[in-house]
């Protein structure tokens, strides 16, 4: 018996009933049966070896895409799972799903893994890719399967089990290795020839530490090696650039435990680094009409329960504080007091927008096993504002935003793609579908009308809002959680946020949510990582340092530097007693943009001797030159050429 086969180039093929998409994909070409990784029957996604009952519309999902990839990615955390068996024995397996760039598998074992031993668990997976073992799939009910992990001693998938709701799960086995997993999988183990295993660490089960602590080992696969040897090289640039270890070399912040965990100490040269971004972030707010307020760092906890973060989001906040019989927190967000400042007086629509800003510091708890350095953090300092205005004022709001996140990712040399992330299937009661409707299409119109380049990510807006999100990609490429705008569609009814419009009536006002630098503690953070600690003349604590080649220099140096002083440049002198190669050593290790050597020539001419990372030797300068120079390139904000070179 024959069945009809759709494919997607809108041509029908027949089949034998009980065909495979494997024999589909083979029957086309000999290219595409070797990049198949799964197909798509009827919408629904499947493993390639599944039969084909009936005429059906099929599509078939190669290595070579994003879906494609993931799937061979799963796949090989079940092959690294089973050599981990094969190597250790006695294993009880936690989860191993594909993530961003890579996989892991969780392991509860005896064996401390190290990083050491990573070596021969690849080894072992080579062997498996060698067998060609298939990945067999079985449907079972939940009982079965309960009793199945159950004898195989495996807790935590027994578990999972019981979260289940579903009659069925479904179960695949690789060699001797079993695990609770929806798939799909490539068809064997064969297919897995570009992959690499990159590190081990600790995770509690379930995220939660009260659980006991799995190993966690990381790897990644490619479709090609050329593919995973440039990401390879990618994930070494990414070490070197760690913003921990750089901090540590250029004295920037550090963290102490006796302080508190994820709460960060900003030393000198990292306050320095901040205060300018400070500085430039007020200016250009300051330009588009924003006033600056400052909100308590603790409220009572009678305001986060009207705003509703009590309790949707108190699992994210702190303990309450007794004070004299009321119960305060420590402040997750600073919506509420800037509603406050707007409700202290009566406002007109002749008063809007109205658009209030702060760099404002809060507290939300994270795991201790979340923490990152300065990218996961508990205490930190968010750029927030909030704009109050009319319907018919949102639209150009919006654009009014665009501008400025346009204008503030330019000067950090950040690329971005932005998506307007509509309403979510669960979302706000309270509102309305025409005002979900006119928020949605505000943002849309701004997009449309700044002419930002936008994707639309359905069902990803908030359950009070439908925002704006962008994503920042660094100077390797990877991307970075980025500015947010959103209309905000629960606190203005939580609060009674009004205007009186001009016929004399009360209007709900709309709120603008947005920050556009997020957390300053991860904004530093990332840029240390983006710039490679080599930030742009602007922004580096010490832009300048002066280098005396002997003690008889030292009287030129310190006029030097009292002429870039009184310009304004962050500038220092090295007039230690040693050899002039160890101070531009020094210098270059702690990423000083600019070296001005001064001997007796350049005592002799009134000139300066220029080293620049970016240019390297560069000769002897007049003083005027250089300071017009340097002056010129703070003023410009210019990025160093060595990033631009890399961008």
């Amino acid at each position: 018996m024959k069945i009809s086969v759709s494919l997607p180039d809108g041509s029908i093929k027949e089949y034998e009933k009980g065909t495979s998409p494997l024999n589909v994909a083979e029957s086309i070409g000999a290219g595409l049966a070797k990049d198949a990784v799964a197909a798509r029957i009827d919408g629904e996604i499947a493993d390639l070896t599944t039969t084909i009952p009936q005429d059906c519309k099929l599509e078939i999902i190669t290595v070579d895409s994003e879906e494609g990839l993931e799937i061979l990615r799963h796949s090989t955390s079940h092959v690294m799972a089973l050599a981990v068996k094969r190597l250790y024995g006695d294993v009880v397996f936690g989860i191993g799903p594909a993530i961003e760039n890579g996989f892991y598998y969780d392991f509860d074992l005896e064996k401390v893994i190290s990083s050491d031993d990573l070596g021969n668990v690849e080894e072992e997976m080579g062997k498996i890719a060698g067998e060609a073992l298939p990945f067999e799939r079985k449907e079972m009910s939940v009982e079965e399967a309960v009793s199945l992990f159950d004898s195989l001693g495996q807790r935590y998938k027994v578990e999972l089990l019981q979260g289940i709701e579903t009659p069925t799960v479904s179960v695949y086995s690789t060699g001797d290795f079993v695990d609770l997993c929806r798939g799909p999988h490539i068809p064997d183990t064969s297919r897995l020839r570009h992959f690499k295993l990159l590190s081990v660490a600790g995770a509690y089960w379930r995220g939660l530490a009260s659980n006991p602590q799995l190993q966690r080992i990381y790897g990644t696969t490619f479709a090609g090696k050329k593919q995973l040897n440039k990401y390879l090289q990618r994930v070494q640039e990414a070490e070197k650039r760690d913003h921990r270890r750089i901090g540590r070399e250029m004295d920037l912040y550090s963290m102490d435990d006796e302080i508190g965990k994820g709460l960060v100490l900003w030393h000198p040269n990292g306050a320095e680094i901040r205060e300018n971004i400070e500085q430039y972030w007020k200016e250009e707010h300051r330009r588009r009409g924003y006033e600056f307020v400052l909100t308590p760092h603790m409220a009572s906890e009678r305001v986060y329960k009207r705003s509703g973060h009590i309790p949707q989001y108190e699992d994210m906040m702190y303990a309450p504080i007794d004070i004299e019989g009321d119960r305060y927190r420590v402040k997750p967000m600073n919506c509420p007091g800037h509603i406050k400042i707007f409700q202290s007086q009566m406002r007109s629509y002749r008063d809007l927008p109205i658009r209030y800003a702060e760099l404002g510091t809060v507290y939300r708890f994270e795991m201790s096993g979340a923490l990152h350095g300065m990218l996961r953090v508990r205490g930190f300092t968010q750029d927030d504002a909030h704009i109050f205005c009319t319907p018919e004022q949102l639209t150009g709001e919006v654009e009014a935003l665009l501008g400025l996140i346009d204008e503030l990712m330019g000067a950090f040399g950040y690329e971005y793609q932005a998506y307007l992330a509509t309403r979510p299937e669960v979302s706000l009661e309270t509102a309305s579908d025409e005002e979900w409707e006119r928020a949605t299409e505000a943002l849309r119109n701004g997009l449309e009308r700044y002419g930002m380049d936008y994707q639309v990510d359905e069902g990803e807006g908030t359950f009070y809002a439908p925002k704006i999100d962008v994503k920042l990609f660094d100077a390797l490429g990877r991307q970075w959680q980025g500015p947010t705008v959103q209309v905000d569609l629960n606190l203005p009814k939580r609060f009674g946020v009004n205007y009186i419009g001009d016929d004399g009536m009360e209007h709900e006002c709309i709120i603008v949510h947005r920050a556009i630098l997020g957390s300053l503690e991860r904004f530093v953070g990332g840029l240390i990582e983006h710039f490679a600690g080599w930030f742009p003349l602007w922004l580096a604590p010490e832009q300048v340092r002066i280098l005396p080649i002997t003690d008889n220099h030292i009287d030129y140096s310190k006029t030097v530097l009292d002429g870039l002083l009184k310009k304004g440049m962050r500038a220092a002198i090295d007039d230690r007693n040693e050899k002039t190669g160890y101070k531009v050593h020094s210098a270059t290790q702690d990423k000083v943009p600019y070296m001005l050597i001064i001997g007796d020539r350049e005592v002799e001419s009134g000139t300066v001797s220029v080293r620049s990372h970016d240019y390297g030797d560069e000769g002897a300068v007049s003083l005027e030159e250089v300071s017009q120079r340097l002056a010129a390139e703070i003023e410009s904000k210019a990025l160093p050429k060595s990033f631009t070179d890399l961008r």
